[in-house]
Formats: structure tokens, sequence, C-alpha cells
């Protein structure tokens, strides 16, 4: 229970802060998951769920759950109207162990862009810089191929300012550069909102461990439903 209640701070506070880097760059404005707002599976563990806008950029997704003996907070970036990667952030807190993800995912419709290039130019030294942290090896996955650049670590609880300003200084780095691209075209949005979809879809159909748990908890239909209005927002956006 001590580590329980030490960890949820910690997990709330490194959300709070990428969620303050966000609102520094762009204006948030919250959305309202209904039925999405708190999700409980095995009927003990409660994901509580929000949903943003980030305005001129797409759909922003945080949730977190407390299981006790892990608690884990999920933050996902949907861009829609700039030509960016979709953004995915996994940090996991178990007893005084952190493990933390954050991965960049190619859902855009020109990979050659000079400027997108150039994005991913920097996201790979915004990595560099948090080199002296212990790398981990994710598990492969399908989805392995449209990933760019993944940040994998792990660390202790001493860790966790760092580990909170690498995420803060992914997004943020993502953020910075979308303020310079264009506005996608009606239809560059759609052809990027289909990119992402497929994404979203691809985790239903081929698995993904918190995706395996929503579809036997919920069922196929409703976290297909999720997803799309919600933790990606997908259907917020064009046809």
């Amino acid at each position: 229970m001590v580590f329980s209640s030490k960890n949820i701070k910690a997990m709330n506070k490194s959300v709070d802060a990428a969620l303050d880097a966000i609102s520094q760059e762009y204006t948030l404005i919250p959305e309202d998951p209904s039925n999405y707002k708190e999700i409980t599976v095995y009927n003990i563990f409660n994901f509580d769920v929000q949903q943003y806008s980030v305005e001129d950029v797409g759909n922003l997704s945080v949730m977190k759950v407390n299981m006790g003996f892990m608690q884990m907070a999920t933050l996902i970036l949907t861009p829609i109207d700039k030509n960016l990667p979709l953004v995915s952030a996994d940090y996991m807190y178990q007893f005084g162990k952190r493990t933390s993800y954050l991965e960049f995912y190619d859902c855009v419709p020109d990979l050659n862009d000079e400027a997108y290039q150039s994005l991913l130019s920097e996201l790979s030294a915004v990595k560099e810089k948090y080199s002296e942290l212990e790398d981990t090896t994710p598990t492969p996955a399908w989805y392995d191929s449209l990933k760019t650049v993944g940040f994998y670590k792990v660390g202790k609880a001493k860790d966790d300012p760092t580990l909170d300003q690498m995420l803060c200084d992914g997004f943020k780095t993502v953020l910075t550069t979308s303020k310079e691209l264009p506005t996608l075209s009606e239809e560059e949005k759609d052809n990027k909102r289909k990119l992402c979809k497929e994404y979203s879809d691809g985790l239903i159909s081929n698995g993904g461990i918190s995706t395996d748990v929503f579809k036997e908890q919920l069922g196929e239909d409703t976290t297909r439903d999720f997803f799309d209005k919600v933790l990606f927002g997908t259907e917020n956006y064009g046809k």
C-alpha cells in the first residue's frame, strides 16, 4: 500500500507535467469520454480516461490505472491536421521499479517529407539526451515496422524527474515542430485519419497487451468504439 500510494502520486505528477508541457504549445480542449470515462476490467481495476482536442493537431487521450501491484499511465497523441507521427507513451510503476516507453509511429501520408525526416532526427537527438538511463528491450510486436523512434527505459523512483522530463521533451519536440508545418488539405487529413485508424484497428485484429484485456472484458465491438471515439479519436475527424 505504501508503494501504491507513492506511485499514484508519481504517476499523476508525470501526467500533469506532460499535459502542462503540451498546453504550453497548444490549446488543450477537454472532451467528454462519455461512457468511457471509467472502464472496469475483471470487476476490480478501474481505468480512468481523459480526452482532449489539441487545437490544430488532433486527439489526445490519457488513461491511468491502479492495479495495486502496478500503476500505469498511457498517453496517446493522434495528429490528424499535420504530418506528424502518432505518439504513444506507457509509464509503468511497479513497487520501486519504473518502465517507460515513449514511441513514435509512422502514421503519416508522406514519410519522405523533408520536415518530417527533420523531426525524426530531432527525436533521435532527444533520445540520445537520455542515454544515461538504462535501456530495456520491448517484446517484438506486429506493429514494429511502423515504429520510427522509440525510447525504452527502466529506472527507479529516484529517476522519476528525469523520466518525466523525457516524456515532456518528446511531446514538446513534436508539437514545437507542428507549428512550423502547414495544415494538411482535407484529402490529406482523411488519408492521415485512415492511416491512424489502420493502426488502431490493427491493435484489435492483431493484438496488444492492453487491447487484449479490453477485447476480453468489453468485447471487440465496444473496444473498437472506444478506440475510434476516445483513445485515438479518429472518428472525430473527417470521414
